[in-house]
């Protein structure tokens, strides 16, 4: 049991005595290098840490990649709720075109619906090929979250018409006073 590993390997074989003078020398080499003060550069642990480094920087980058991966899927899931619970599901007999990605979609809805989507007052959105109406405040609120998701968006008029009695009437340009 006293025995020393190095004396173990040379009696098994696995050693000559020349390794074993060669590694003592180099021990107490690096023993006295380092009593006097000299550097001594370990090139194995240079090695550990080299190879330590890169893979931290290897596992945040991948850790970067799954946060973003789970981000989006929040951010999805997030619309589609929004949508569940705000969607109008009013459909009729008159159509509705419009451009989504130079492709012209047709829906088929109801003339009030059609009003209120060529005012701006409602909003169609699309998550997973699939055409909602929404309400311009929800479609807001999928816009901060996905930009791509809102197709149509008209700009939202608040004018109501107006008591003017003389509308109808034009003023001339070349009126002289």
């Amino acid at each position: 049991m006293g025995n020393s590993l190095q004396d173990q390997l040379l009696r098994a074989g696995v050693a000559s005595k020349k390794q074993a003078v060669r590694a003592k020398k180099a021990k107490n080499t690096k023993e006295k290098q380092i009593r006097k003060g000299a550097e001594h550069v370990d090139e194995t642990a240079q090695l550990v840490e080299k190879a330590e480094a890169e893979k931290r920087a290897k596992d945040q980058a991948l850790n970067q990649k799954r946060n973003a991966e789970a981000q989006s899927k929040a951010i999805k899931a997030q619309i589609i709720e929004l949508i569940k619970l705000n969607r109008i599901d009013e459909r009729g007999e008159t159509e509705f075109r419009f451009n989504d990605s130079g492709k012209i979609k047709t829906l088929m809805l109801q003339n009030e619906t059609r009003e209120q989507l060529i005012k701006g007052k409602l909003n169609i959105v699309c998550v997973n090929q699939q055409y909602d109406i929404v309400p311009h405040s929800v479609a807001t609120k999928i816009a901060e979250r996905d930009e791509q998701a809102v197709v149509l968006a008209n700009q939202h008029t608040e004018t109501e018409e107006s008591d003017d009695e003389y509308a109808d009437f034009k003023v001339p340009d070349d009126l002289m006073w």
